[in-house]
């Protein structure tokens, strides 16, 4: 019971950190078009086919663990992208047009 609800804690966490996140790499005149798509394709592409990947690996490989490699990929390329996406803003420095 304790461990479901630090895992609940920790996923609507990780959303409201995604959602200032995202904020913060785009300019406020395209940023609703800026997070929405990327987002919601990203979401569906990597998130949708994350059943069926990681089940496929793990019947290739035989590993029951093995399927978390996707996931762990899938994670590292976010970091990646974040790490060199993301710009440093100062208080007062946006910029709304």
């Amino acid at each position: 019971m304790l461990l479901s609800q630090n895992a609940r804690r920790g996923l609507a966490g990780g959303s409201l950190v995604l959602a200032a996140l995202l904020a913060e790499m785009f300019p406020p005149r395209i940023r609703y078009s800026s997070m929405s798509i990327p987002y919601h394709l990203g979401t569906g592409y990597f998130g949708g086919f994350l059943p069926f990947i990681s089940q496929y690996i793990v019947a290739r490989t035989g590993n029951p663990y093995a399927g978390l490699w996707y996931t762990l990929a899938v994670v590292a390329m976010a970091l990646v992208v974040t790490a060199f996406g993301l710009k440093e803003t100062r208080p007062g420095t946006a910029s709304a047009g």
